[in-house]
């Protein structure tokens, strides 16, 4: 076979490349990624930091663009065209609030804060001067052992229990010792000079009761002897009025769980309602008051500067 030597001989030479890592497609690649991926991070950190109010507002943003766009993107337009949270129209959500809001919600607080510690302390003070003419009283003195004071987070609590030989009441009864009318008129002659009212509880020992009319039970019983309590503190002075609260609470908050027989059980309970509580037996909500020496005492001086308003074994 012959061989034309004019035909050109063309020699193909392959260049291999150093490798994937001498390009660059893949820088571009990994900055669309880290892009991407810090687009995401800010997205997560703007959703966690937003209020509701301004989530509502940017949902309904887009299920409602007209909306915004009738009232010109500012709120200007009509009542209900207005963004939630937004516009001029700021108490329609809690996302935004008005310039200055926020600084009274502060002093409110603030306020409420200082009446509560003011609070304590008054009721401190009275619990002191309760103990003080327990034993300063000799016919108090000898029951001390059965007043028991304590603060709880209703205000201060003052129990009268019943020892095994010594009980507040008549057997079975509403019927009130002497010793028992004593120890109330002196407690109550001192509860009439403080600005707070009071709830009063009977309470009764596991023991069933026996005898009685059909259906009376511990239930009754300790609701007829904390009503008893009550008309003598009232027969001692105390305004009627300061009277919030009368209940029979049985033998379902005992004093001594341990023995449900044990005749401390049998009690009657008088808690110096605070604030708060008062407002809660109103199913009301905690008041919103600026603290002042002539609403609200100190511990020093519990008189108030007014009278007062509003009226089982």
């Amino acid at each position: 076979m012959s061989v034309d030597s004019s035909r050109p001989i063309v020699i193909k030479r392959i260049k291999k490349g150093g490798g994937g890592a001498h390009g660059g497609a893949w820088k571009l690649a990994y900055a669309d990624f880290v892009t991407a991926m810090m687009a995401f991070f800010l997205l997560m950190w703007l959703l966690g930091s937003t209020a509701n109010g301004d989530l509502q507002g940017l949902a309904e943003f887009f299920q409602n663009p007209l909306k915004v766009a009738s009232s010109g993107g500012s709120g200007t337009g009509d009542a209900d065209s207005i963004l939630k949270g937004g516009g001029t129209d700021l108490s329609r959500s809690a996302g935004q609030v008005r310039e200055g809001d926020v600084e009274a919600e502060r002093k409110r607080r603030q306020a409420r804060r200082e009446y509560e510690r003011r609070e304590k302390r008054a009721l401190e003070a009275l619990k002191k001067r309760i103990e003080e003419l327990i034993s300063d009283t000799p016919q108090l003195r000898i029951f001390k052992e059965q007043l028991k004071l304590d603060i709880t987070s209703e205000g201060l609590r003052i129990q009268i229990v019943d020892e095994q030989n010594r009980p507040m009441f008549d057997l079975a009864s509403d019927q009130l010792k002497p010793y028992t009318r004593d120890i109330l008129r002196e407690i109550g002659q001192v509860l009439n000079e403080v600005p707070y009212r009071i709830s009063l509880a009977g309470h009764t020992d596991a023991a069933q009761f026996s005898g009685g009319q059909q259906g009376f039970s511990n239930w009754e019983l300790s609701a007829n002897r904390a009503n008893a309590s009550r008309r003598e503190l009232v027969s001692a002075g105390m305004d009627d009025r300061k009277v919030l609260r009368v209940v029979g609470l049985s033998s379902s908050v005992l004093f001594d769980p341990n023995d449900p027989l044990n005749p401390i059980n049998r009690r009657i309970s008088i808690v110096v309602l605070n604030k708060r509580t008062e407002m809660a037996i109103l199913q009301e909500d905690s008041p919103e008051v600026d603290v002042t020496d002539e609403d609200f005492p100190e511990a020093a001086s519990l008189t108030p500067p007014g009278s007062l308003q509003g009226g089982a074994r």
